[in-house]
């Protein structure tokens, strides 16, 4: 089959590998149709990670059914599927009440297994693929697994009607959490540095959009919640900008808000000097989010899915651009450059 495979360089070749075979009775395999670039394989991009290299990545993905497992009967050839890419050791004590999100292991199984989707096939448990309705698009559900993230984080929150909220970053997780937010009833702001991602914000519902490059960001959201701060904040950039976003959104939280730290940090040990003595004081809640897995009994892939397929969410207006798996390249150096690109989520057919 055909893979992009990183390189020393950080980049992708293309290239024929072997299609994986079904390892167990229950698995399947899967012809991917379109696949997604996230921020976590932005924070990948132009990096020499040996660990990485010539291996095949990506993990948000759409595509159908081509061979079953000999135990299957969830899924048949030719069904149309969203793909949970997360998968634990199934062994640990939070693979055994569905909180996979937090295995030990979850990174060492699915990179091998299921966060293989930038190539043409993928092979993986019957159980985390979920059937898409007949009018709800490849494309659209390659966009699930990023709101996925967000339900997590929504469902952490706690958030309730009337609430006023603050979202940083209007990536695809921004917006996804934009969306969620307001389908809970809430009021929200969101702040960038991206006028085209403030602009796709606005016409997904946005109560208030914040350039923080051009404009006084805590004097506006002040305002906007009757100079008490956020009920609550969500930091969905992440990465390298971790260190000014997060101390940003303590700054925006009321006393007794909560802070939910949806974007990714990079590896190893950070430092971000923090208001302790405030945030202790003001009793602020901390809430670190880690992906998705299940909420009570409810796989919060499939809660997402439901949404789409009534309508509910907006999934087409986030996604940007589209290339061929052959053009890898070209779509990282798009997503990369969303200053002027105009990038949100760009998608890769297969």
């Amino acid at each position: 089959m055909k893979a992009a495979l990183k390189n020393r360089e950080g980049k992708f070749d293309v290239e024929e590998i072997n299609t994986p075979e079904i390892p167990h009775p229950e698995w399947v395999l899967v012809k991917i149709k379109v696949t997604g670039i996230c921020g976590t394989d932005l924070r990948h991009w132009k990096k020499d990670e040996p660990e990485f290299r010539h291996e095949v990545m990506g993990h948000e993905l759409a595509g159908e059914v081509v061979e079953v497992g000999s135990k299957v009967t969830s899924v048949k050839p030719g069904d149309r599927v969203v793909v949970e890419t997360l998968l634990g050791d199934g062994t640990c004590d939070w693979c055994r009440v569905q909180q996979y999100n937090v295995c030990p292991n979850l990174y060492a199984v699915r990179t091998k297994t299921l966060s293989r989707s930038f190539a043409e096939y993928l092979i993986g448990p019957a159980e985390k693929m979920h059937l898409l309705p007949d009018h709800v698009s490849f494309e659209e559900a390659a966009v699930l697994d990023t709101f996925s993230v967000s339900m997590h984080a929504i469902q952490l929150s706690g958030i309730k009607v009337n609430d006023t909220v603050v979202i940083i970053g209007a990536g695809p997780i921004g917006l996804a959490q934009l969306q969620l937010a307001k389908l809970s009833g809430a009021d929200v702001a969101i702040v960038d540095v991206v006028d085209s991602s403030l602009k796709i914000a606005q016409e997904l519902g946005a109560d208030l959009v914040i350039n923080s490059k051009t404009g006084d960001a805590h004097k506006k959201i002040m305002g906007f919640t009757d100079g008490k701060g956020a009920d609550i904040v969500f930091e969905c950039a992440g990465g390298p900008s971790m260190p000014q976003t997060l101390p940003q959104a303590i700054s925006y939280v009321r006393v007794s808000g909560k802070v939910v730290v949806v974007g990714g940090f990079d590896a190893g040990d950070i430092a971000i000097p923090l208001p302790w003595q405030h945030i202790q004081m003001a009793e602020i809640k901390i809430i670190p989010s880690a992906s998705y897995a299940f909420w009570d009994i409810h796989s919060e892939m499939k809660l997402c899915l439901d949404l789409l397929a009534k309508g509910k969410i907006n999934v087409k207006k986030m996604i940007t651009h589209t290339f061929k798996l052959d053009d890898i390249n070209q779509a990282f150096e798009t997503a990369q450059d969303k200053e002027n690109s105009g990038a949100v989520f760009v998608a890769l057919q297969v």
